[in-house]
């Protein structure tokens, strides 16, 4: 594929939306750590330094995927809970459901997942300052989504929902990154098998832990 020069807004975005798109796509080939500049570019048919006429480096154009991919999330899972959550149930099972369907929403989302847990280490760095507010700003309405969300399904959570929120978020990339073991770690728990424990399913884990949080911020609020 090969562009001539985008003259006109409207070709400026509609490159600007090839380009994401291109991103986006690798990412289901591979993880964001194998996703370089050099094969976005050969892939979207421009030079490198075309494509950065449009995104100031690749974790840029990651970052901005995170974004969309987020918003998308949210308002995918609000239509999950709908239907998974019994608002005329009690708080502890409320707040259990809440947690199993937003941990297997999430674990679908392997791309997703994968963004979340290359955020704070990679993608906010090679960006600049205004990339980044851009970003945050935008995680921070996302999360006051979630929060309006948790407060529906499970309003005894009050005024912790949006810290439970952001330390779910937080949780989900750290368990990614631990529920993808190296071929090593893998071996040692094949060598040992009481070590298997520590080898962590994503769903289960995440489900595990955003429901401790929910029941903890309940009790917090009730005492």
């Amino acid at each position: 594929m090969t562009f001539q020069r985008a003259r006109s807004a409207e070709q400026r975005e509609e490159r600007r939306r090839t380009i994401l798109d291109t991103a986006l796509a690798m990412l289901d080939e591979m993880p964001v750590a194998d996703v370089s500049l050099n094969e976005l570019s050969r892939r979207v048919g421009l030079a490198k330094s075309n494509v950065l006429r449009y995104f100031e480096s690749r974790e840029a154009v990651l970052l901005e995927l995170l974004d969309r991919a987020l918003r998308d999330w949210l308002a995918e899972v609000a239509d999950e809970l709908a239907g998974g959550v019994d608002l005329d149930g009690p708080a502890g099972e409320r707040g259990e459901r809440f947690a199993a369907v937003v941990a297997h929403s999430l674990a679908r989302h392997t791309v997703l997942c994968d963004l979340i847990g290359a955020q704070a280490g990679v993608l906010e760095h090679n960006v600049s300052t205004d990339a980044v507010v851009r970003f945050k700003r935008s995680a921070l309405a996302g999360l006051g989504s979630m929060a309006e969300l948790m407060r529906r399904y499970v309003p005894e959570v009050e005024e912790e929902a949006a810290s439970v929120c952001l330390l779910a978020m937080i949780l989900t990339g750290g368990l990614w990154t631990h529920c993808r073991p190296s071929p090593s770690a893998l071996a040692a728990y094949e060598v040992d098998p009481a070590l298997a424990a520590l080898h962590l399913d994503l769903a289960p884990a995440l489900q595990n832990g955003l429901a401790l949080l929910i029941a903890g911020a309940v009790a917090r609020t009730r005492s």
